[in-house]
């Protein structure tokens, strides 16, 4: 059983708080650090203790952790005022399971082992909210091998899937592929939706009737029937949150000089939802787009 450890986490939000509450329930000393300071709350009672800047999560701990929604975020809590690198400490290690560009990450780990010493493990992940409550996320890890290594352990409590995929980048391009898939498939799976609504069909029964077939999958499974059903509270994500990693996917296409068209395409029909000003909504408000509500 791996020793309690003293760790930080910065950003209790719908997928930080699964993830903190289940390092809680390892045993592991957590302090804790959110710009909302209200959101804190299930993990205080659960024996995380607050701190007052980033700067003193770095203080508190060996190991910090980050789960922001996005770069600027990530930057501000790094290098702000009294951000991570203030209080941090050569030996010391980040794992960031926010997901940003791979530049960026590049640059983010570079320059925190500039100013203070510490790695920097890009870590994003894919699961959503019930694989972070589950404990089953499949997290890429992009960094170097000896703080990939010392994290492994840790990580165990909250992943059923930690794999180094290379240097620092790695992680935030290998999300960025996941994101790819994920991303196109779910408008496609609101247009079968409603080819099933139009044709007749009880479009709640897909899931099961292509059960175990070529088609199957968990987005599959998970976002039809919310499609379906036109029901998708509490939200599983955002749809906002899914253009920001596809926008940086295609980034990431243009400066390899290769063309996405497919991504391309399905970027454009969550830019519509953010238009529409349902950005904020579960990826499932895809449908809306089609038609009968």
């Amino acid at each position: 059983m791996t020793a309690p450890a003293a760790l930080g986490f910065i950003g209790i939000g719908l997928m930080g708080r699964p993830m903190a509450l289940r390092l809680l329930d390892a045993g592991h000393r957590l302090t804790v650090w959110n710009r909302s300071r209200d959101k804190l709350a299930p993990v205080l009672a659960r024996g995380a203790t607050a701190a007052d800047t980033p700067a003193a999560v770095a203080r508190a701990a060996d190991v910090v952790m980050i789960c922001v929604t996005d770069q600027r975020s990530v930057r501000d809590v790094l290098f702000g005022a009294d951000g991570v690198a203030a209080g941090g400490a050569p030996g010391k290690v980040v794992v960031d399971f926010s997901s940003i560009a791979p530049a960026a990450a590049r640059e983010y780990a570079a320059r925190l082992e500039a100013e203070c010493g510490m790695g920097l493990v890009d870590a994003p992940v894919s699961g959503g909210v019930p694989g972070a409550e589950k404990g089953t996320l499949a997290i890429m890890a992009g960094g170097r091998a000896e703080h990939v290594d010392r994290v492994r352990p840790l990580i165990a409590h909250i992943a059923q899937r930690f794999t180094r995929m290379g240097d620092s980048g790695a992680g935030q391009a290998t999300k960025l592929c996941n994101q790819v898939i994920v991303g196109s498939l779910l408008p496609v799976l609101a247009e079968a939706v409603r080819l099933a609504e139009a044709a007749g069909v009880d479009a709640a029964m897909l899931p099961e009737a292509l059960r175990g077939g070529w088609a199957d999958s968990i987005p599959l499974q998970v976002f039809a029937p919310r499609m379906a059903a036109r029901a998708w509270s509490p939200p599983l994500g955002a749809a906002d949150t899914m253009l920001k990693d596809l926008d940086n996917a295609l980034a990431l296409a243009r400066e390899g000089g290769i063309e996405l068209p497919m991504l391309r395409d399905a970027a454009q029909r969550y830019r519509l939802l953010s238009e529409r000003g349902l950005g904020g909504e579960d990826p499932a408000a895809l449908i809306r787009l089609l038609g009968r509500d």
